[in-house]
């Protein structure tokens, strides 16, 4: 029996207020072990999640400190420094060189966060900036949790509309479906169209991509069309690119015709590291039926709507405009499985085992940085204790 040294994996319990997930789950630890890797997990980081600590234990996991984490040689979270700011500065002090951190990490905007990582010789790995080509679709974390965004949108919506979703014929008379219009087509977008469509809603939609266009109407929904041009909608990554205001000021007065007849407006039009367009204003909100329910999805960055909060509500001419800026972690328990799947299939891009003639692993696992690989190259923030990447 060959005798090696197991590489170490740590899962740190997450301290941004009102994160409940968690970056790795007890399911794919057997995926991890056949790379070579143990994994340490803090005490309780799986239990807002729903994941305790027996169910990581009896998949050989260890249950140990944050220290104890923080010594292992890759470290998987979900918010990396950058994207905790009140808990980020703690997590990179414990940091080491040759240390390789995965995590969301808002590197667009949070540079000083990653220069700080670089500073302690680490590497981070940014979910953020997993390329949307063929080879990395299993390890892109935005759209596994722009699915459930778009899906818990629609709830937050039906739970807030004082009407039903959908159409009903009863002894009482009929009742109207609701009019609910979804801005933007990417994943949280379309995954909003099926949500609002199953509960019976009359769903219309927009994209600044007339490619999308058969998509939208695959799940039952009108695609509305605006006689504007966008320039590239969408960058040689896959993520959507600014538009001019003039392109934004034209847009805000064709849709606006569709906002004054809809019961719900679900936005979704983010851009990476930039403030999010303004779509929908405080005269296209008052211009629409009382009772009105917005969802702003791009809360984070600004609001699609002009009138947006970020984590609150306000109401305004009668219409309720809610500004989550993170829905997925109210569905913690699959939020958690989709990313730590992201996270595992990233993990087994990255480690390598020396392999005898018969396939069989015959040496301990190793960390592989390859930067003519388009996958590593995109992802890789920081290493040999500088920024590396180009964007940050």
């Amino acid at each position: 029996m060959l005798d090696f040294s197991p590489m170490k994996l740590g899962v740190p319990r997450e301290t941004f207020p009102s994160e409940r997930r968690v970056a790795i789950v007890p399911a794919v630890i057997p995926t991890l072990t056949k790379l070579g890797i143990d994994v340490v997990v803090e005490h309780d980081a799986g239990d807002a999640a729903g994941f305790p600590d027996t169910a990581y234990l009896e998949q050989k996991a260890t249950i140990g400190s944050r220290a104890d984490v923080f010594q292992c040689e890759i470290v998987a979270q979900v918010r990396t420094p950058g994207a905790n700011p009140p808990g980020g500065a703690a997590d990179t002090a414990a940091m080491r060189t040759g240390q390789m951190v995965i995590g969301f990490a808002d590197p667009l905007t949070a540079g000083d966060a990653a220069r700080a990582v670089a500073a302690r010789g680490a590497l981070l790995v940014a979910m953020e900036l997993v390329p949307r080509i063929t080879r990395a679709q299993s390890m892109d974390a935005l759209s596994s949790m722009a699915t459930i965004a778009g899906y818990k949108a629609v709830l937050l919506a039906a739970g807030t509309l004082p009407r039903m979703f959908p159409m009903l014929n009863t002894a009482a008379g009929t009742v109207a479906a609701a009019r609910v219009f979804v801005i933007g087509a990417g994943v949280a977008g379309l995954q909003a169209i099926a949500t609002a469509k199953r509960l019976g809603a009359r769903v219309d939609a927009y994209d600044v991509r007339p490619a999308v266009k058969e998509q939208i109407q695959s799940l039952g929904a009108r695609f509305v069309e605006m006689p504007i041009e966008a320039g590239d909608a969408q960058d040689a990554g896959g993520y959507a690119k600014a538009q001019d205001e003039n392109f934004y000021r034209r847009q805000r007065e064709l849709m606006l015709k569709t906002v004054v007849n809809t019961d719900v407006v679900i936005t979704t039009a983010a851009i990476p590291g930039k403030r999010s367009p303004v779509l929908i204003t405080a005269d296209m909100v008052r211009a629409m039926p009382p009772g009105s329910v917005i969802v702003d999805l791009a809360a984070e960055r600004g609001g699609n709507c002009e009138l947006t909060k970020a984590d609150e509500t306000v109401v305004e001419h009668g219409v309720t405009i809610l500004g989550p800026t993170n829905l997925t972690s109210t569905v913690p328990y699959h939020a958690s499985q989709m990313y730590a799947r992201n996270v595992v299939t990233l993990v087994q891009h990255l480690v390598r085992r020396d392999k005898g003639a018969d396939g069989k692993a015959t040496g301990a696992p190793a960390l592989v940085i390859d930067l003519s690989d388009e996958i590593t190259k995109d992802i890789l923030v920081t290493n040999g204790g500088q920024v590396i990447h180009p964007r940050v």
